[in-house]
């Protein structure tokens, strides 16, 4: 099952995210879970690079395990594309089935 933690601030910001395991829907390199949230996490990661000014810190390690969040202040472009993200990580959810992606939320 792959893992999403959301982590938020007290005014519910998101400030990262963490997202680890694998799906277990298919074998590996051929479940299209792993892929679809793959492809969005690192198109997100890749927008903010591109769009927007911010600081963030990004992880991937070679067991699966995606890191990204921002240190400092956040802007409303940063913002939309983590709220975009974690949509289309719950269409995924609600397409595919809770026993594949969970979601948990963390306040930091």
């Amino acid at each position: 099952m792959i893992q999403v933690t959301i982590l938020r601030d007290r005014d519910k910001w998101t400030k990262g995210i963490r997202i680890c395991g694998h799906a277990g829907y298919a074998e590996y390199g051929q479940d299209v879970i792993c892929a679809a949230v793959s492809a969005l996490a690192l198109n997100m990661a890749n927008s903010v690079d591109s769009f927007t000014e911010d600081t963030f810190y990004a992880n991937v390690e070679e067991n699966g395990v995606f890191e990204f969040s921002f240190p400092e202040t956040i802007s409303s472009e940063s913002q939309l594309l983590m709220k975009s993200l974690i949509l289309g990580l719950e269409n995924i959810r609600d397409t595919y089935g809770a026993e594949y992606i969970n979601f948990r939320f963390r306040e930091v």
